[in-house]
């Protein structure tokens, strides 16, 4: 049916991403990137964590930044409370007892406010960002610094894991963060990242200075600065073994409400101001391959959501019709073996079941190499279940959000 060759290309379309991914992964310049050795070398590091309202976790997320391995004379960490209104002030008091920790309080006005607050008051040559509920490994620095050895880097992002997932909307995220490490080391291979997200991503002092302060990018500034650096002509790297563990959302209400927020940005900074690098030649991989598969996995999602309905229905209209004309008392009985050769499995099916492989590998891969402790069987059946039904959720009401001029708090 017209449908059905409707879906073809967008499946095909996912099945060439994760191929490319896997072809990339093994590529030389990744390979090499994981034989990176920990940096012995300790220049001065700022990291800024902006804080609002995280009374419950910034705690934690102190104590964690004050178990780097790290000389502590070279250290800041400098905690920016953004106009809480509850207890994150009085949360944040007890470590203005460590020399290398600074707080400043301001009024409310973002966080991309907060991060400048912060980049002002340092000297420090590299500066780096943490969301106050994420958590670091002690060698998480070490791993990062050595990703700035050429003049070209501007940025390093780190390997982010899901924190303690509890329930199958939790185990799900773990899994598709998973998926992300090997993404994000793979992309970071050819220039292909355009996102330093705030858990851990650290930047090279000298070239915020040349390229300017955060802005709100459409409520995400770590988007809108990552696109700047790339629109420069800088390049962003990863560190696949600095382990970062942040809070996810544990409802899907929650998880609908962020990532519409994510997506929302995406698409405003990508076709808005930055429309530029896509097509763009100049910008090489990510400028022909990676936006331009970007914008168009948001309406491949979509369409084959919509497709996946759509054969649900006609399937059970066709079985309600064929069910109408046979009498339960035999429709219920067993009926001789059962063979696989009358199992229903079509080409779209079949391609289905390839890209979910190919996921399925792209997440243990991620794993592997972030060395990441815990077992993913959960968050493999999580996924499976429950990414397909939700992500074209957040996909829609994104586009909705963009198509018709709306914009949402960062709360919702």
């Amino acid at each position: 049916m017209a449908f059905d060759a409707l879906a073809y290309p967008f499946i095909l379309l996912a099945i060439f991403f994760e191929a490319f991914v896997l072809v990339t992964f093994l590529s030389m310049p990744a390979r090499s990137a994981r034989k990176r050795e920990p940096g012995e070398k300790t220049p001065s590091v700022a990291i800024i964590v902006p804080c609002w309202n995280e009374e419950s976790t910034i705690a934690a997320t102190c104590e964690s930044l004050l178990a780097l391995d790290y000389p502590a004379d070279k250290l800041e960490i400098i905690l920016v409370d953004d106009g809480s209104t509850d207890g994150t002030p009085a949360a944040m008091a007890p470590f203005a007892k460590y020399p290398q920790v600074r707080i400043i309080r301001k009024e409310n006005g973002g966080k991309h406010t907060a991060l400048n607050a912060g980049i002002a008051v340092t000297d420090a040559e590299f500066i780096g960002c943490l969301d106050a509920d994420s958590f670091v490994e002690p060698d998480a620095l070490r791993e990062i610094l050595p990703c700035f050895a050429r003049k070209e880097v501007a940025a390093v992002t780190a390997a982010m894991t899901v924190h303690a997932p509890k329930g199958f909307i939790q185990h799900m995220q773990d899994a598709e963060y998973a998926f992300g490490v090997t993404i994000r080391h793979a992309m970071a291979s050819i220039n292909g990242l355009y996102v330093t997200p705030g858990p851990f991503s650290f930047y090279r002092r000298s070239i915020l200075n040349e390229l300017g302060e955060f802005r709100h990018g459409h409520q995400t500034e770590d988007m809108e600065m990552a696109l700047r650096i790339q629109k420069a002509g800088y390049e962003i790297e990863n560190a696949p073994r600095a382990r970062v563990y942040t809070k996810s959302p544990e409802t899907a209400r929650k998880l609908i409400k962020q990532r519409t927020r994510w997506t929302s940005g995406f698409l405003r900074n990508v076709l808005g101001e930055y429309r530029g690098l896509l097509g763009n030649r100049r910008y090489g991989v990510l400028g022909l391959l990676i936006l331009p598969l970007a914008v168009l996995s948001v309406g491949t999602s979509i369409v084959l959501f919509s497709y996946s309905l759509y054969a649900f229905a006609r399937s059970a209209f066709i079985a309600l019709q064929v069910r109408a004309g046979v009498p339960a008392s035999y429709a219920f009985l067993p009926h001789g073996s059962f063979d696989w050769f009358y199992v229903p499995v079509d080409y779209l099916v079949f391609m289905g079941i390839v890209s979910l492989l190919a996921s399925f590998a792209l997440i243990v891969i991620g794993k592997r190499i972030s060395k990441t402790p815990g077992r993913f069987g959960l968050g493999l059946i999580s996924y499976t279940l429950l990414y397909g039904l939700i992500a074209p959720l957040w996909l829609m009401r994104a586009t909705a959000d963009v198509t018709i001029g709306r914009n949402r708090n960062w709360r919702g």
